[in-house]
């Protein structure tokens, strides 16, 4: 984030306050709803696809920082020279924008696990989806190994289901 505002800094003094002000204001509405609307969009999928917490805060995350890269590649590609201007800036906006909601949004997250979280007994999740290493140490493998060589068979793969030795 540091880095995205001594860029935006850098570039705003390098090219002068005047391209910025040349910058509509609709563009500048545009670069702050975008990021906000992908990490609603993105949560909302989430909670329509029944996600648990954690995914749909990915999810969220995920649709919400979008590739600036690309947004330069397409003006750069679509646009001659002389129509982009001071739209071309829009890219560097966008990004600026895009980091400090997401900031915002982990740090707001981050004081609500701290003050609201303890306070709220979590929900049970079903065993299916509530993994830890100590669960998976504690269960007795009972799978079927496929296509397992051992060392008096070399060269040899079988293709079907065996018991592994620790199952005989």
């Amino acid at each position: 984030m540091v880095t995205l505002i001594l860029l935006f800094i850098l570039t705003g003094t390098l090219l002068g306050p005047d391209l910025l002000a040349t910058i509509p204001a609709s563009v500048y509405i545009v670069a702050l709803l975008m990021p906000l609307a992908g990490y609603v969009a993105g949560y909302g999928l989430g909670t329509l696809f029944n996600l648990p917490p954690n995914c749909k805060r990915t999810v969220s995350l995920g649709t919400g920082c979008q590739n600036v890269q690309l947004c330069t590649a397409i003006l750069k590609l679509a646009f001659p020279p002389q129509v982009i201007g001071g739209i071309y800036m829009f890219p560097l906006l966008y990004a600026l924008f895009q980091v400090t909601e997401a900031g915002l949004f982990v740090l707001g997250y981050k004081i609500y696990r701290r003050n609201i979280a303890p306070m709220v007994k979590p929900a049970d999740f079903d065993a299916d989806t509530d993994i830890s290493y100590k669960q998976l140490k504690e269960k007795e493998v009972t799978d079927l190994s496929y296509g397992a060589v051992h060392e008096s068979e070399q060269h040899a793969v079988i293709m079907e289901p065996t018991m592994s030795e620790t199952q005989m």
